[in-house]
């Protein structure tokens, strides 16, 4: 008896196909070498060596100035009238990430339902004609540009409008997540059962009362969400638009860190790191109750 060779045919197995996740996987790992070889072999590596001993040496040393080693005075995260001051400016912090996250959430809900295609120019747009296709373009055209501008050139732009303080590393902020938060809103829209609103327009709604009484109150859980979300992230950008005179904390640290003070740097790092962990425990709190 002769031996045929075993193929996918004969044995019931079909040969592995590449997958999007595979795919994406066998990329991202291309990508990751191919970026640490361009860095090792170029010229972005550092002379000294990263992992050498004189970068061990100035770690140490800048983390000791920042406990306050060896100085003489006593340090700043020691002193109750810099936690106070610290404190008002973590307060400006605050306030700042409040005022952007309301504006953002604001500009997004008045907009996000013209950013939805199945509302604008699908099976829920009350006409089709090119205007209303047009208000969708428009309004995604203000999305895209108001989010892929960073926050940092925002806050650059604004300053030389307004004096320097909070407002304008507020509007910064709102105008990025703006982009953000209303896209992710519009997907939400795309993303629905538009069942009930077909319900209801076949009942003789008008298109106001199908945007108010179905697809409104089902987006509007996964809006709250996605908004405390950013709200999380803002906290955190605040810091870094505070650093072009935009006011509280990161202006402070912009400013002790020019002068050698690095004890204050360190106090003003620890209130960051309390407002962080404050906001992110609010905000998990408010997203149960959304849900």
């Amino acid at each position: 008896m002769s031996s045929t060779p075993t193929s996918a045919y004969t044995t019931g197995r079909t040969p592995p196909r590449l997958t999007f996740l595979s795919g994406s996987v066998l990329v991202m790992v291309v990508l990751i070498l191919t970026s640490w070889t361009y860095l090792i072999f170029g010229q972005s590596w550092p002379s000294h060596g990263f992992f050498s001993g004189e970068t061990v040496s100035r770690a140490s040393s800048f983390l000791g100035d920042l406990a306050g080693v060896g100085r003489e005075t006593t340090p700043a995260y020691l002193e109750g009238e810099a936690w106070a001051e610290a404190g008002r400016l973590a307060l400006s912090t605050l306030a700042m990430s409040v005022l952007a996250a309301g504006l953002a959430a604001v500009g997004a809900l008045l907009t996000f339902m013209f950013a939805a295609r199945n509302v604008m120019a699908g099976e829920l747009a009350p006409y089709r004609s090119p205007f209303w296709t047009a208000w969708l373009g428009i309004v995604r055209l203000f999305y895209a540009l108001s989010r892929s501008v960073p926050e940092l050139i925002w806050a650059m732009l604004l300053v030389f409008i307004f004096a320097p303080g909070i407002i304008p590393g507020a509007l910064a902020l709102a105008i990025h997540n703006f982009g953000i938060l209303g896209k992710l809103s519009a997907e939400v829209v795309e993303g629905l059962d538009t069942r009930p609103a077909r319900a209801l327009r076949t009942s003789g709604a008008g298109w106001f009362q199908v945007i108010a009484y179905a697809i409104l109150p089902a987006a509007l859980p996964r809006f709250i969400t996605y908004l405390f979300y950013r709200w999380e992230v803002i906290i955190r950008t605040t810091i870094v638009v505070g650093l072009v005179a935009a006011g509280g904390l990161g202006m402070e640290f912009r400013i002790a860190l020019s002068h050698f003070h690095y004890t204050t740097v360190t106090l003003l790092l620890i209130w960051y790191l309390l407002l962080v962990l404050g906001v992110d425990l609010v905000s998990a709190a408010m997203r149960r109750l959304a849900r």
